[in-house]
């Protein structure tokens, strides 16, 4: 008999029906609060990313499985992949921005690595899961892109470019996956307030935190609200594109700013 004094504590278990989802980028900002709101959902979560010791955390928090992943050494693609034998949602998150110059003053090596993150790491990591997503009967890429996909500033010509690219691989992407059970779904944000603008101004938090000021910008949990949805829809609804911009932020570059006193 329980006595009516003592309280029962239960762990809490995910009742993972829903497949694995595999997160990319996930030991911060969208990343893990993407992860975060599919383990809430049921999803078996698998989770990658270089920072090993912020995936581990996450990984023991929602219950999930964590893999190291840098999503440009096609060694460790190739090696993330393995350890995921099935998968029904791919979540590719892993990119960023560096730096805010001129064409005229581009930095190469940015630009370089914008690609191999954000284009090329999205490429090796959906091939390598293709088969996996196909096997699954109901497959699903959800690829988180930027309103730079779509509206190009001064000084973002790398990240614009980068951005771009990745717009039109998955443009591509869905028409070759025509009549085979694969989604494909493109979410691009507008500010959000991440580590995001800390990485592109190479640890200058002063400048970082210039960005959101006066304003009320998304944050990671509201992005990945919109990975949970697009990823919740019935299997023949495929949500192509979704522009998501706080209500300060009307374009790229045009937001409203309260006076700073």
């Amino acid at each position: 008999m329980q006595r009516d004094d003592v309280t029962t504590v239960t762990a809490v278990q995910h009742d993972t029906t829903q497949g694995t989802a595999v997160v990319t980028g996930a030991s911060s900002g969208i990343g893990a609060a993407t992860a975060r709101a599919l383990a809430a959902d049921g999803w078996d979560v698998v989770v990658g990313a270089r920072r090993v010791d912020r995936l581990d955390a996450l990984a023991a928090e929602i219950g999930a499985r964590a893999h190291p992943l840098d999503v440009t050494d096609p060694a460790s693609v190739d090696a993330f992949v393995r350890a995921v034998p099935e998968c029904r949602l791919l979540v590719n998150n892993a990119g960023g921005a560096l730096g805010l110059t001129a064409v005229a003053e581009a930095d190469e090596s940015q630009w370089r690595a914008m690609y191999e993150t954000n284009v090329l790491g999205v490429v090796r990591v959906t091939k390598g899961l293709l088969g996996a997503l196909e096997a699954s009967g109901d497959g699903q890429v959800v690829t988180i892109g930027s309103i730079a996909a779509h509206e190009a500033y001064p000084g973002g010509a790398g990240y614009n470019a980068a951005k771009f690219a990745v717009r039109a691989v998955m443009a591509v992407l869905r028409q070759e996956l025509l009549g085979r059970p694969i989604r494909v779904s493109e979410i691009d944000p507008g500010m959000v307030e991440t580590e995001f603008s800390l990485v592109r101004f190479g640890g200058d938090a002063e400048r970082a935190a210039a960005v959101y000021e006066g304003l009320t910008p998304l944050s990671a949990d509201d992005v990945a609200e919109c990975v949970r949805w697009v990823a919740s829809r019935p299997s023949h609804v495929n949500i192509d594109q979704m522009i998501v911009l706080a209500r300060d932020q009307a374009s790229a570059r045009l937001v409203h700013r309260s006076d700073l006193a």
